[in-house]
């Protein structure tokens, strides 16, 4: 069952079309994230799905049944946002978690059991007697998690509410809200420009470029088949070369791509066209041209280190060999291995590894 869909929808501003989503169901107790570059369109979209902006053109239902005038403000109070800013009031951590019951008029010992209840789930508790405005970025951010979902929404949708964390903070948030929104089935609209947070998060994955929905699949599909090179940037594909099929064999496909033979468990016809999309985690490296050895990797590519980036906890590397190749590997390996600019270096991965995108012609 689907908690909110949309039809044939759109947005324009002083009449340029800002969003077009022809159709879009969220379904119930799921996660459904929402990503794509700055001005894709994202935000708008939330706004929509929690009734915060009225489209131009086109339908929002909620379970099954049409949202306008007088309507709108019964299903909204229904919902519950959380957004980059807790947007606390200066007030104790308690007291801003059961603010939402107290506007509703829920008796004070209910209130303080369901208050209670989330401060322990978010691991606040011993914080309620705190001044919300006295806490951590992460704290804060709890804090007003278990602010929306002590109401026990239908619907929970986020925008950003994790882009102002450092990273430890922001790490261990996401690890137990996941844990929270799926022990609770709370059916929850994300919306975020990280597809890390969104992989770890979400049931649902669609990717938004210039106010339309491009592709949309579970994050494992998604981030390992993107339908273009757009796409498989954005989802951190960083090796992409074109090639053209030598030949097809019981499912195994062989190319020819910048001077290299490459094999992919994919089905294309011989001649064809294809893009090839390659992950950089997906990629061993070991330094030396290539030698024989036990291997389930069909691919094994000999090339000469030409950039080793080190940022966030791993390290970029780029190798030359015949194409610009990325691997992303720990910082223990790069000196292990002594990858400094220039040296010998052979790549390899599994023919399923890589992903091929169809361009349709034929040499």
């Amino acid at each position: 069952m689907s908690v909110v869909t949309l039809t044939a929808l759109t947005v324009r501003y002083r009449g340029a079309l800002a969003l077009d989503i022809p159709e879009l169901a969220i379904d119930e107790g799921g996660i459904f994230a929402i990503i794509g570059p700055n001005g894709s369109g994202k935000s708008t979209l939330l706004r929509i799905i929690g009734l915060l902006q009225r489209p131009t053109t086109g339908e929002v239902r909620f379970r099954d049944a049409l949202v306008s005038g007088p309507r709108q403000l019964e299903v909204r109070r229904r919902m519950a946002t959380v957004f980059q800013e807790p947007l606390l009031a200066d007030t104790t951590v308690f007291e801003n978690v059961a603010l939402g019951l107290r506007f509703r008029r829920i008796p004070a010992a209910e209130r303080r059991r369901r208050a209670e209840r989330w401060l322990e789930r978010f691991g606040i508790r011993d914080l309620a007697g705190r001044r919300a405005r006295t806490l951590s970025g992460g704290e804060a951010q709890r804090c007003a998690l278990a602010r929306a979902l002590v109401l026990e929404p239908e619907m929970l949708l986020l925008d950003e509410p994790f882009s102002a964390l450092d990273p430890p903070s922001r790490d261990t948030l996401v690890a137990d809200l996941g844990a929270i929104l799926r022990r609770e089935r709370v059916s929850t609209v994300l919306v975020t420009h990280d597809r890390i947070e969104a992989r770890a998060l979400a049931d649902r994955v669609a990717v938004m470029m210039r106010g339309r929905i491009v592709q949309q699949d579970t994050p494992e599909r998604l981030f390992r088949t993107p339908i273009s090179d757009e796409v498989a940037r954005f989802v951190g594909i960083e090796t992409i070369v074109d090639g053209r099929v030598e030949s097809s064999s019981a499912g195994v496909v062989r190319l020819e791509a910048g001077g290299q033979k490459i094999q992919v468990a994919a089905e294309a016809m011989v001649g064809e066209r294809v893009r090839l999309c390659l992950r950089p985690e997906d990629v061993t490296l070991t330094p030396g041209a290539i030698v024989a050895a036990p291997s389930s990797a069909r691919n094994r590519l000999t090339g000469t280190v030409a950039e080793v980036v080190r940022a966030g906890g791993q390290a970029r590397v780029v190798v030359d060999c015949g194409f610009p190749l990325v691997a992303l590997i720990t910082y223990q390996s790069v000196d292990e291995l002594g990858l400094t600019e220039g040296a010998r270096v052979t790549a390899t991965f599994k023919a399923t590894a890589p992903h091929l995108i169809r361009l349709n012609t034929i040499a």
